[in-house]
């Protein structure tokens, strides 16, 4: 048996049909978009047809609301931190979550050290966010909503679109009084590519995403802001990206996040329900194989290709040792997260027992997987486990 692979929420393979359409662009058609001359020229119709086909993919209404950043982190700093500067005197209120990803946490974090009020809303037992909750949240000063389209350890889906309709009745009903307009903005680095993500639809005035979340390259992103949204740039520099985001546009990885982004769209209703249907043959085989064993958000609409699994009396990390020798890797949770060694602050934000929550494994099943190799991890995962458990004082007792 191969090296098995699930761990794509933490990254996923560059697909060869991204990295072909890429490689012109690091040698024979390296101009710069900002250039006026023919070497320019070229750079920036490639840099247009990119911006069109990622819009119409999100059906943004105008190809100039596609921002191109680093990545997923740059996207969430500059949707934060841009409308929070931006809008500073018009009210210092935001609304988030407890289970964001530290992306948005941190700067949310960062932002009450600057003087703004955060409201950091809890999920349920479940693993969702209640819509009311965040609705009940909104205070006259409030400016901003951040709540994440896909959960990154859960894949618990969040409502953001419902969410979005009562704001957008209340933003009207704010139109003539001296209280502010509420914007949204969603985290969708997760959702992106497995399932259909319309910005109209949702309602939001930001969406983030990030290429590598979906066969594309590293360090590159975009960041949708709705025409009229006011934001301001993070850094100075250039006049690129509608002046919010200043330096030359990396035309290579540009091209490969539009082309991974396409590709995924093309095959993702049966590549979801495939991986729905491995997802749940892993889970159904854990839980008919392995006592106290337990599925986090399970009840709660999900992504098809995640899976957050809870074992009671073994350390996480040590069953993550024992699997990769074995040719399986998985997570514990958020990759931005490796190395701490507290429990999840989702599970927890979740009201799991921090033990359980240390117990944890995180499964994300990309476009490699098989049933063949699902079937090797669940002959492989109860022999670990028990093994664990039998060195265990918490199993013994």
């Amino acid at each position: 048996m191969n090296k098995i692979y699930l761990d794509h929420s933490a990254t996923t393979p560059l697909k060869s049909q991204v990295l072909e359409a890429m490689l012109p662009y690091f040698s024979n058609s390296f101009g710069n978009p900002s250039s006026a001359h023919g070497f320019g020229q070229e750079a920036l119709n490639v840099l247009a047809k990119a911006r069109a086909e990622v819009a119409g993919i999100l059906n943004a209404q105008r190809e100039e609301e596609i921002i191109f950043t680093s990545g997923g982190t740059e996207s969430d700093n500059m949707a934060l931190k841009g409308v929070a500067y931006a809008r500073k005197n018009e009210g210092r209120h935001i609304i988030t979550t407890q289970i964001e990803h530290h992306a948005i946490l941190s700067v949310c974090e960062q932002l009450e050290k600057e003087g703004f009020s955060i409201t950091f809303v809890a999920p349920q037992k479940d693993g969702c966010v209640s819509a009311q909750s965040v609705i009940n949240a909104i205070r006259p000063d409030t400016i901003l909503v951040s709540v994440m389209h896909a959960n990154n350890e859960t894949g618990a889906l969040e409502p953001v679109e419902e969410i979005a309709n009562v704001l957008e009745q209340k933003n009207i009903l704010r139109q003539n009084s001296a209280l502010p307009q509420i914007y949204i903005h969603t985290d969708a680095v997760q959702s992106a590519g497995k399932i259909t993500l319309d910005v109209q639809k949702l309602k939001v005035n930001m969406l983030s995403l990030s290429a590598h979340k979906f066969y594309g390259p590293k360090g590159i992103g975009v960041l949708y802001v709705k025409s009229g949204t006011k934001i301001i740039p993070l850094m100075q520099g250039g006049h690129q990206e509608r002046n919010i985001r200043p330096g030359t546009e990396n035309i290579p990885s540009i091209v490969g996040l539009s082309a991974a982004l396409k590709l995924c769209v093309q095959n993702m209703q049966t590549e979801s329900l495939r991986l729905a249907q491995l997802r749940d043959r892993l889970e159904n085989g854990v839980l008919s194989n392995i006592k106290k064993a337990y599925v986090n958000a399970n009840k709660c609409p999900r992504l098809g290709n995640v899976t957050s699994i809870s074992f009671e009396a073994i350390e996480a990390e040590a069953l993550l040792v024992m699997l990769d020798m074995a040719g399986i890797a998985v997570s514990t949770g958020s990759a931005c997260a490796s190395g701490s060694q507290d429990a999840s602050h989702v599970l927890r934000a979740m009201g799991v027992d921090p033990a359980l929550a240390r117990g944890t494994v995180r499964f994300s099943l990309g476009a490699q997987n098989t049933q063949e190799q699902i079937e090797y991890v669940l002959k492989t995962l109860p022999e670990f486990v028990a093994k664990l458990r039998a060195m265990s004082p918490m199993w013994k007792s």
